[in-house]
């Protein structure tokens, strides 16, 4: 049986602060989502959201499996993936142990304080199951809460930066419901990389420094911990290859690994979470412990089309992927779409 799986972050404004505000929380948190713009003094100048920049380019070899693979943004992640392979694990349990790495070696991108979505697709009964583990808004968000006191939009980093954009995270639960579909190996046992690099530390690679380097104003303004972990006591950022270590993060993998989902969503971590969310001096959020408690994952239908020869799926909604799945299909020729829509498929 092939088992193959994509998880992917998902950020959003409402998320994107963590990478500033939070990397490490009280409870140590490294953070789930994109910073906004690493080239800041134009992003700010402009204030307008856009992609992480650009961090280089590297040639790559094509490789090829028989059987299992795994595919990461960082080489440390995709050695976790691969150990827990050859330990007998599933792909989920492999997700599970790259995505704990980067984590640690990724923050700005993904992590136990951000959102997901997961497809996994079974080879032997030719199904395909998709996981909504997305950020959801504390239930005391509004709609004018991005507004200032005169009813005009804040700024977007105005209204990213601080406690008010952070949304009740939602990986691990989404980690933990596919785990147990489709686990082999212990729960507590996927963590183990993690922990140990979190412990004894990890060079930090040239994408994660030119991510530090640009975003470093932003990281001074909000102070400690996010600042002494990411900056030097000058604050200077600190350069691809110095060593970064966060026990406090081991600690925090360590309870959810023992205690599950559980603990990350209840007790002493969820409320040094949503203290540090509601307490940001200058922009409070309204994360709440009962937000924390009451958040789950959603098993959700794919959304599928064909394409040519090929059934093409993805993400259904929250996640935009449903359109990106649709769109090609526009571009078809009428013939064909008449005859797809008469044999049941989705139309656009």
């Amino acid at each position: 049986m092939i088992l193959r799986i994509a998880v992917s972050s998902a950020c959003s404004p409402k998320s994107a602060i963590r990478v500033l505000l939070a990397a490490l929380l009280t409870a140590a948190l490294n953070t789930g989502c994109g910073i906004a713009r690493v080239d800041v003094a134009s992003a700010q100048l402009h204030d307008a959201p856009a992609p992480e920049q650009a961090t280089g380019w590297t040639n790559k070899t094509v490789r090829y499996a028989s059987r299992d693979m795994v595919a990461a943004a960082n080489p440390l992640a995709v050695e976790a993936g691969v150990k827990v392979l050859a330990a007998g694990g599933s792909a989920i349990d492999a997700a599970i142990a790259v995505q704990t790495v980067l984590n640690q070696v990724e923050p700005q991108s993904s992590g136990i304080g951000g959102g997901a979505f997961m497809l996994y697709y079974d080879n032997a009964t030719n199904t395909l199951t998709t996981y909504d583990g997305r950020e959801t808004a504390p239930a005391a968000a509004a709609g004018d809460m991005f507004r200032d006191f005169r009813g005009s939009e804040r700024r977007f980093f105005a209204a990213v930066d601080g406690g008010l954009s952070v949304g009740t995270p939602g990986l691990l639960r989404m980690l933990e419901m596919a785990h147990r579909a489709h686990g082999r190996l212990a729960w507590a046992s996927l963590f183990a990389d993690a922990i140990r690099m979190s412990d004894a530390g990890f060079a930090i690679s040239p994408r994660l420094a030119a991510q530090i380097a640009g975003a470093a104003p932003r990281i001074v303004a909000q102070g400690d911990p996010v600042r002494r972990y990411f900056l030097h006591p000058d604050g200077t950022p600190k350069a691809a290859g110095t060593l970064l270590t966060n026990p406090e993060l081991a600690a925090t993998l360590r309870s959810v690994a023992d205690g599950g989902a559980d603990a990350f969503y209840a007790g002493a971590l969820a409320r040094a979470i949503v203290d540090k969310v509601r307490g940001h001096p200058t922009n409070p959020g309204r994360l709440t412990m009962e937000d924390m408690a009451g958040y789950h994952a959603i098993e959700r239908p794919a959304i599928c089309a064909d394409y040519r020869r090929y059934k093409v799926c993805g993400m259904g909604p929250p996640s935009s992927g449903g359109i990106a799945v649709l769109h090609p299909r526009a571009f078809q020729p009428a013939s064909i779409r008449a005859r797809l829509a008469r044999r049941g498929a989705p139309g656009v």
